[in-house]
This record gives structure tokens, sequence and C-alpha cells, in this order.
């Protein structure tokens, strides 16, 4: 993600301070005439730099607790705000806010280029977060504690600058709109020290107690309020207004590290410049404390309203209760029930070179809200994980009875493949929500089971999208939720449904083995699942493309994944089972890697989703290049540990390796460095997070499920109707 570091920082060469007169412009409704020495100059250089998002390793993320508020924040891995969205989680409408310090003679610098980072949860529960920047040269340090006003659109951080050297500095704000998802439409205006931002439909506006000083509205790379201090050390642009284009705004800050240090900023939103301009106003006006405390206590209350974490968490309580707040958080305030899978633009996804508006991980997979209901069902959140199923249902199912590949928050699909999983988890998850109303299954339930029936069991594609076929996880789905069905549609006097189901889910249940388990697979002398097959005949060599710059042609004998625990967690076989059994050394031999925390998986042979050998940023390759490595994932801990579960064996060293992945923050990431380079090098920590996706919800909730199985003493998430039909294990 390094070229997503550069564009503000860019030096470039030297800039002359004046501009030539740009003569008239409407701008925003006000007629504007300028040269840039005038206060009321236009800014030059439209459009300006193009607009990218910052990286996904998100060091915090917060919310108030209250719908009030639409407003979330994430914080970077280099002391800095980074994407806020607003005023829904599909919709990221600010890139970054950063400091800069000069001493106005000598140097100017980027806190996230001079500074040593450090963020601190200021609150265990609460999500408030701590940034604290110490300048590598010993000068001075910045510590800035985030929070949103429960009662309004808007982000308040506090700021204190202190002076270690003793000598007075000025301090910057470099504030870079992104609104609606679209940086590259924004309009700016400094006004009566405020900075305003507008794209037609949503603004902000920044303003500080004390007040903001030489205030400028500039384009990013060119006459931003960053490209002028570099040429001098001042800041002594002072652009009025910016058409639109990719906006950049900037102030001097009332403060100087020795004698005035403390400083709150107030980040506002609303469909209007003058309505985010009153929402940041009055937000200052009721104080960082008092604001401060109204949104702890929100999550306090949260969770005080939940069972205390159960005895196998207690020595990670922190990250327990972080990994609560996290998915919490995750829901939209608008589509409730809508959890989206990371607050976050991984790699190429946040250049727009494939999607824009970004995407796709603030967007909803069926997949990932069943994963993270059923730990907010486990974690006695059961609200939550109604609304979950109400989104799914109401909001995301289509007629025929199939959920989208994910869709935003709205509802609106985005990706527009088939995932047969995901058609079949929402089933599951209503039978243990108990939802057996009539019209809950005559409207959904028998739809998606229907569904199911007319198209399964090969899926278009499985659960990691890039391939379709037999997949034994995703047809363990498949006939969990087929059971599931049956059960409800006898409660429904269905008897006619739920025969057709279970025979359905019976025949695949016989099958799943003929159709996934090779007896002559090149990775073992005895039987072990394979990731999938092309045609249902394991013992072919049936080749196919892995994509992500994987071979262009590999046997799917040679291609093993860890979804084959699926069918174990979900209760179509016995943990016992042989082919379970002897799969999974084959699994560790392929895929298991050791860490600093303990072990780990990647998600299946010459997986390449995740950076390159030199940490640079994944990108679409062609078949065979092998220039990018998937790296190991934490939540496959948690799918071992709930299968250790189910075959009688500990699995509390699975939930220490999970909280191990976290970050200072407590965030859990998608993927960690498993050794392979860039390993080892400063910044990329054994074990630790990768650039991925930060925090991702489904490693969050699995940490959570898991926990909550261990406390049990088997996968608490397993649907019994299923496990007794085919294990045996009727009662729990």
């Amino acid at each position: 993600m390094s070229s997503t570091f550069t564009m503000m920082g860019q030096r470039g060469p030297a800039r002359a301070k004046r501009r030539p007169c740009r003569g008239l412009m409407l701008l925003a409704g006000l007629l504007l005439v300028g040269c840039a020495s005038s206060k009321r100059s236009i800014a030059p250089g439209h459009p300006g730099a193009p607009a990218l998002w910052t990286p996904a390793n998100k060091a915090g993320f917060g919310t108030a607790r209250s719908a009030a508020s639409r407003v979330w924040y994430t914080l970077g891995s280099r002391g800095d705000l980074t994407e806020v969205y607003y005023p829904t989680l599909s919709t990221p409408s600010v890139r970054e806010l950063r400091f800069v310090v000069s001493d106005g003679r000598t140097f100017a610098e980027l806190e996230s280029e001079a500074t040593e980072h450090r963020v601190e949860l200021a609150d265990p529960r609460s999500l408030t977060f701590r940034q604290v920047n110490t300048a590598r040269s010993g000068r001075y340090r910045l510590t800035k504690t985030y929070v949103t006003d429960p009662e309004r659109h808007v982000v308040l951080i506090g700021v204190r600058f202190e002076s270690l050297s003793g000598e007075p500095y000025s301090l910057h704000v470099v504030y870079d709109p992104s609104l609606s998802n679209d940086g590259m439409d924004d309009v700016g205006t400094s006004q009566e020290g405020a900075l305003l931002a507008s794209d037609g439909t949503s603004a902000s506006a920044l303003l500080a107690a004390p007040a903001l000083t030489r205030t400028s509205s500039g384009y990013l790379g060119v006459s931003d309020g960053w490209s002028d201090l570099q040429d001098n050390f001042q800041q002594d642009w002072a652009y009025a207004s910016a058409a639109p284009g990719n906006v950049v705004q900037t102030a001097q800050l009332e403060v100087d590290g020795r004698d005035r240090q403390q400083v709150t900023l107030a980040l506002g939103f609303g469909t209007t410049p003058d309505e985010a301009r009153v929402a940041a106003r009055d937000s200052l006006a009721s104080g960082f404390e008092q604001v401060a405390e109204r949104y702890a206590a929100g999550w306090h209350g949260y969770l005080d309203g939940l069972p205390r974490a159960p005895a196998s968490a207690q020595p990670w309580q922190v990250t327990y209760d972080v990994s609560l707040m996290v998915l919490a958080a995750s829901e939209d305030k608008t589509y409730r029930g809508a959890y989206i899978a990371s607050p976050s633009m991984p790699w190429v996804w946040g250049t727009g070179d494939l999607e824009r508006p970004s995407g796709p991980y603030h967007l909803v997979w069926s997949r990932d809200l069943y994963q993270v209901a059923t730990a907010l069902l486990a974690a006695g959140d059961r609200p939550g994980a109604e609304r979950a199923l109400d989104h799914l249902f109401q909001v995301q199912q289509k007629p025929d009875g199939s959920f989208p590949q994910n869709a935003e928050v709205s509802g609106k699909p985005r990706w527009t493949s088939l995932q047969l999983d995901e058609v079949a988890l929402p089933i599951v998850l209503a039978w243990q929500l108990g939802r057996a109303d009539a019209a809950t299954y005559t409207g959904h339930i028998q739809k998606a089971a229907d569904f199911l029936v007319a198209n399964g069991p090969v899926s278009p594609q499985e659960r990691w999208e890039n391939q379709g076929g037999y997949s034994p996880g995703t047809i363990a789905a498949e006939i969990a939720g087929l059971i599931c069905a049956a059960d409800l549609a006898r409660r429904n006097r269905d008897t006619a449904s739920a025969v057709r189901y279970e025979s359905t889910a019976d025949s695949w249940q016989r099958q799943v083995d003929a159709w996934t388990l090779t007896s002559n697979g090149p990775l073992a002398p005895h039987p072990y699942y394979l990731r999938i097959t092309k045609d249902g005949n394991p013992n072919a060599g049936t080749s196919y493309s892995l994509g992500d710059g994987g071979p262009a042609a590999v046997d799917q004998r040679h291609v093993v994944d860890t979804s084959f625990l699926e069918l174990v967690r979900l209760g179509v076989k016995p943990a016992n089972h042989p082919a379970i059994v002897q799969t999974l050394p084959v699994v560790d031999a392929q895929l298991q890697v050791q860490t600093p925390q303990g072990p780990l998986w990647h998600r299946y042979d010459f997986d390449g989703y995740g950076e390159t050998r030199e940490g640079g940023e994944w990108v679409i390759s062609e078949p065979g290049t092998g220039q990018t490595l998937g790296r190991a994932w934490p939540l496959f801990a948690g799918e071992r540990g709930e299968y250790a579960l189910a075959a009688g064996q500990p699995a509390d060293g699975y939930l220490a390796t999970m909280a191990g992945s976290g970050s200072e923050g407590y965030m859990l990431p998608e993927q960690v460095w498993d050794g392979r380079p860039p390993t080892g090098q400063p910044g990329f920590v054994a074990g630790k997070g990768t650039f991925s996706a930060t925090p991702l919800t489904w490693t969050h909730a699995q940490f959570i499920r898991l926990a909550w199985s261990i406390q049990v003493g088997y996968p608490i998430a397993q649907p019994t109707v299923v496990a007794c039909r085919y294990t045996g294990i009727c009662q729990r």
C-alpha cells in the first residue's frame, strides 16, 4: 500500500508561492474573484492528484452506540485518522486527517512520516482510542484521543501538543475529505474559522476550539497545505475556495506546544455545509470531556447488558470485549442488521482501479453476517442476531430465495455471483433463532430451501469466491440448511416440503465423499478432502486456473483447504469420521505455518491473495506469475478450535493464538505475516497483521464463538437437528 502513503507526502519540484490570477468562477453559489495572494482566491491545480483510499490495516475503529450519530472513524497504523464513514457504513466520506509540525524556519514534517506511533485503548470497555506520536527527533509529541458525539454526526478529537525541546512550534491540520465515497468531486471553502466541504449530497465541517486560523482549501499535490508548508516551512497560501476536485483543506491551530498545548477538533457531517457546521459547533460547545463521557457510557451500557465473558476468555478479556464492540460498531445505523465485513479498503480495492465507488469490504456478505450473528447470539446479544436475520430476509433476499454475493447496507447488490453457502446459512441462523413463524417460513425459509434443492449441490462459487464446483464446505452448509428447513417446515405442517428437503440432504450427505474425497491424490497415500472438484470426480486429474497469480493449470487433487471442517462444525459428519481424521495432517502439511503466537493456516495451496514478497500491495495478476502471496488467516485457528472441541480435545491454545494476532488496539486482522518474505523485516512482524482488512468482523466473530464453544465444551453454533440426524449427538 505504499502508493497510498505518498500522494499527500510527495515533494516534487519546488513550487512558487504566488499563483496567477484565475479570474471569475461561480462556486457553490458564491461569486469568488481572486489571485493567490488574496484571502478570497480560488485554488489552482484543479482537479488535483487522483483520490485513493488509505491502507486497510486499521489500528482503531469506533462509533457511538446511539443511532443518532451516523458517523464512524478509523485510525491508520501511521498515527493518523483515516477513513470516516458517513452517513452509512457503505459510504466512506473522508480519506485522511493528519497534522504537520513546523518551526517556521528549518523544518515542516508530517506526523505520519516523522514520528514513532503508538495506539492505546484509552478505556478497555469503550471504543475510545488514543494515538501517541513522538517525533524521532525528540522535538515534540502529539497525543490525540478520538470519540464520536452520541447526539450528532461528529468525530471529536482531543489533541495535546507538547514541545519536548522547550521551543515553540506551529501545528497545522491537513484534512482530505472524500465525500459520498468519491474524492474527486468535492467543493471546498474556507469561511470564518471553518473548513467546509460539499459534493451536493453530503458535507463536512472542520472546526476547532480554540478556533482555526490561516485556513485554506486547495488540491492534493498542487495547492494543498502540505505542499505549501514544504516550500518555506510556513503556511502562507490562503485559498478561500476550490472547485469540484480532490480537495484538501488546511488550517493552523492555536497551540505552540509550550505555552498553549490543548485544542479540540470537531469534524461534523450533514447534508449541507451549514448543517455540518452546526453539528461541529454544538459538539465543541458541549466540550470534549462531556462528549467522551457520554460516548464511553454507551459502550459500558452495551457490555453491562451482556453476560460476562466466559472463563475461557478471561485471560483475553480486553480482546473479547473489543471483539464484541467491533461487531456492534460494524452494524449500520440506518439499515439495522446490516453488519459489514470490515471498515477498510485493502490493496487494489482502495485505488478505484477496479471499482468506483470503493469496495468490497464495507459491504454486507450473507456468509460474514452469519458469522457475526452466531457470535452475537453466543455472547448474549440476541437482538443483534435477530436484526441480522431480518436484514438477510427482508432486505437482501431475492424473490427466487437466493442471496446476492454481497450488497451495500441498503441491500443494493454489488457483485452478482452466486454462492450456495450464502443461501443456506441464513436458514441455519433462522433455525438457531427459533424463527418458526409462518410468515418467516413461507416468505423466506421455504424459498431459500427450494432454491437449494433446485440448484445444488454444485455452487458457482465456494467461500473463497474464485472457484466453483463441488466444495465439501459449501455442501455441508447446504445439507445443514435443508435439514434446518425441514424441521421448520414440519413446525408449519408442511410435511411434503420437509420430506423433500430431508431426502435431498440425505442424498448429498451420502455422496459428498464421492464428490470431494480423493483416494489417489498426490498429497497422501490415503484419502483426503479436496478444496473443490470441478466435475464431481475427485480421482480425476482435472485441472483449473487458481487466479490471484496462482498456477494457470493445477490438478484439482493438489489443492486442499480447511473448509472440509464445516462438515463437522455443522453436524454433517462426526469428528472421528475417517476421511476427516485423515485429511487433517494433509492440510497441516500443506497449509499450516508456525507463528510466535501459535499455528495458523493459509486458505489453500498456491493462494495469491496477499502482498508481494517485498510487502507491496496485492494486485490482480496473470495466472502463473506467483506475483503475490496469500498469508495465514487467524480465523482458521478458531475453526480448528471448534473442531478440536467436537473431537473431545482442548481448544484454549487456539483462542490464545487468535488473541495474539491482535494489534496494540486489539484489532484482529484478516491475515498475518507468516514467515515468508518480508516477514522479519522492520514493520513486518511474524504473526501480526499484514496490510489486509483489519479489523475483520469474521475474525472477531470467530474469536467470540470459540470462547463460548470452549465454555460449553462443543461448537456452540452446531445445529443439533443436523448433528442428531447424522452423528447421533442429539443432546447437549
